[in-house]
């Protein structure tokens, strides 16, 4: 197969796995991968593992090794992110989709993060989130948009 079929095969891929055909996606990138070796191609394949297989640790494995080969790329983030979403590690997401946005601005690691929904801090530090002060003040406040 000649270089733009395997292109091809990627691009594929990736917009398949961003619209949410991750079994479609899966085909692509092993068959991809099989081809060329890039952290790209790995980290979209473990994405789709975790998605369709359940197949977390070879996942999170496979991401972190494309990470490390390339860790400039803000998709290795996001792959690494979702993967951590889908196994139940919410925290541990949010801190790698964080650590993507040093790199470059994501739309999409954008998008997660939204979906996810990013609590601001108490108004009053020292009480608790559900103190009823904390809790009026807030609505309070977002009411005035000043919140």
């Amino acid at each position: 197969m000649t270089g733009t079929n395997v292109e091809q095969l990627i691009a594929r891929g990736i917009r398949a796995a961003n619209s949410g055909k991750t079994a479609l996606a899966l085909e692509f990138f092993e068959e991809a991968v099989k081809l060329r070796d890039s952290p790209t191609t790995w980290s979209y394949l473990a994405f789709c593992l975790a998605k369709e297989r359940r197949e977390f640790e070879r996942a999170v494995q496979l991401c972190q090794a494309s990470i490390r080969k390339d860790p400039h790329s803000s998709v290795h983030y996001l792959n690494l992110g979702r993967v951590h979403l889908l196994s139940g590690h919410r925290s541990e997401a949010i801190h790698i989709f964080r650590q993507g946005l040093l790199y470059e601005h994501n739309l999409q690691i954008e998008a997660e993060l939204r979906k996810i929904g990013m609590r601001k801090p108490p108004i009053i530090s020292f009480l608790r989130r559900d103190h009823p002060i904390n809790k009026y003040l807030g609505i309070f406040l977002k009411k005035l948009r000043l919140r």
